[in-house]
């Protein structure tokens, strides 16, 4: 479990328990009314969590189609929130990523690089980087094996950001190794 994760459990753990207690406390002399609110709002929580994983699969679901179109083009639809993502497998792990034109290199957020295997208490955030939040320290790594559709790297240079990333970002280092196309709401990859 991850640390947000564990931090919004406890905090529907209190939650929780304060509605418990506050239904009990209410209604202590009426035994059938207090089982009847602890029920409701049981359903309550029930309702909110369900609409919560419903929500987070519909916004994960906004992202486009890609579609290998034959072993030298990749056609990429242009998701809900405006911009392209590609996947891509580096070593055995599948990485989201978000086209960005504006950004140099590849830049992992710090969950994305610690799943690639990279040891992040040995990296060393001596480069600054310009982003849309300012400045962010990052680090120099080595990506082996990047494969995208039929297309394999052996190796590329990348960048961890020492700063919250909500996703790993694909620059024009790497974007320059095809030859990109937009075209309303599609982007062709040829290489």
């Amino acid at each position: 479990m991850t640390d947000g994760f564990d931090g919004r459990l406890l905090y529907l753990l209190i939650l929780l328990a304060a509605v418990v207690g506050w239904t009990l406390v209410e209604h202590r002399k009426r035994p059938g009314t207090a089982l009847r609110a602890l029920f409701a709002w049981a359903l309550i929580f029930v309702g909110v969590i369900a609409a919560y994983g419903i929500w987070t699969d519909v916004r994960s679901s906004g992202r486009g189609k890609i579609m290998v179109m034959s072993d030298s083009i990749i056609d990429v639809e242009r998701s809900r929130d405006g911009h392209y993502h590609l996947r891509l497998r580096i070593g055995d792990e599948l990485v989201d990523f978000m086209v960005d034109t504006g950004a140099t290199n590849i830049v992992l957020s710090l969950d994305d690089a610690e799943r690639v295997g990279i040891d992040l208490r040995s990296l060393s955030f001596v480069a600054d980087a310009q982003t849309a939040n300012g400045v962010a320290a990052t680090a120099p790594v080595q990506l082996l094996d990047v494969q995208l559709g039929p297309w394999t790297d052996p190796a590329l240079p990348a960048r961890v950001n020492a700063g919250m990333m909500e996703t790993s970002l694909l620059g024009m280092d790497y974007l320059s190794r095809f030859d990109m196309h937009l075209s309303g709401d599609r982007m062709i990859l040829r290489r």
